[in-house]
């Protein structure tokens, strides 16, 4: 069977119990579109685990007979963010404990898990900089060095880091460099600053990019 967890809601904006009318919320479900505090919903005995250590939250769900989501809506991104669980405070305590004990092997697991990922970052960024300089000869080599590592920087989904750039596409590959000549070799971030419209700005400084690429091409 399935379970359906209760969803619990951070307010933005002071709000009452529809039901006992105490206020204002730190933490509420909605029922029928009301506000309702956790002691009336029966969940005021449970307590807040915020999230972020994920060994110990599973651990606590698990052992927790009811649990809620403790969410928040980001009024910038338009969506409601989780912030952690509510759970039984035994449960919680027992998942702590369970943590502790085994702290030190998980802490080796992270390391050597770490150590495999920035293997792996370090070939693509590798791979990526061999591919510009066989695509563009005549790029300077330390250039070629900060471009494809400018690209393949880890958590910023530019091009190095999709899937196009792991496979070395040459359009990706190409675009990654066209961007650094854009922002290196041009007058383009000035334009920005100075309140040229983006796409303008790409306009005024397509020849100096395209002039600097066929000289790289060409060596």
């Amino acid at each position: 069977m399935d379970l359906v967890a209760p969803v619990v809601v951070e307010p933005l904006r002071r709000r009452r119990c529809s039901e006992c009318r105490q206020g204002p919320l730190e933490r509420m479900i909605v029922e029928f579109n009301a506000p309702v505090c956790l002691d009336c919903a029966d969940l005021g005995h449970l307590v807040f685990l915020r999230r972020g250590d994920t060994a110990l939250t599973r651990r606590a769900r698990e052992g927790s007979s009811l649990w809620a989501v403790v969410v928040r809506h980001n009024r910038r991104r338009t969506r409601y963010e989780r912030q952690g669980l509510l759970v039984e405070e035994p449960a919680l305590a027992r998942a702590e404990a369970a943590c502790l004990a085994d702290a030190e092997a998980r802490a080796r697991r992270r390391a050597r898990d770490a150590a495999r990922r920035a293997e792996r970052d370090a070939a693509v960024t590798a791979a990526l900089e061999e591919e510009i300089l066989r695509l563009f000869p005549g790029c300077p080599a330390d250039r070629a060095v900060r471009i494809a590592a400018h690209a393949s920087a880890k958590g910023t989904g530019r091009v190095g880091r999709t899937a196009a750039g792991r496979a070395l596409d040459r359009g990706a590959v190409t675009a990654a460099v066209r961007a650094a000549v854009r922002h290196v070799d041009t007058e383009y971030d000035t334009l920005l600053m100075t309140g040229v419209p983006r796409h303008q700005a790409r306009v005024r400084v397509a020849p100096t990019i395209e002039a600097v690429l066929r000289a790289w091409r060409a060596d």
